[in-house]
């Protein structure tokens, strides 16, 4: 069985003007965290997908875990278009380990 490895983009753009809105910002963006979610830059997060079907999964749960106010987008790419990604202006600074070492298939 052969994979197609993706990538699930999700950027957002969120209000803060009130504690609630804060509030809503902070739970969305830890669900992004324990969803196994990266941080690309601010309010863009990845995450790897083993396949497509993987990945439509990954954004169906985002659908049902949006804040209700503000903006969220979400897209696939495979992880030969992701490494296509050009740096304009400045360098990739991973923190995390960002490989499919870690991944179980079970």
């Amino acid at each position: 069985m052969s994979y197609r490895y993706m990538r699930v983009i999700v950027m957002f753009d969120l209000p803060v003007k009130s504690s609630a809105d804060i509030r809503e910002y902070n739970h969305f963006r830890k669900y992004l965290i324990k969803s196994g979610f990266i941080m690309m830059q601010e309010s863009v997060y990845c995450k790897l997908a083993l396949n497509a079907t993987v990945a439509e999964a990954v954004i169906s749960s985002v659908r049902k875990n949006r804040p209700e106010r503000g903006l969220v987008q979400a897209f696939s790419m495979t992880e030969k278009q992701f490494s296509r990604i050009e740096f304009i202006t400045g360098t990739s600074s991973w923190e995390i380990l960002d490989t499919d070492k870690r991944l179980v298939i079970l």
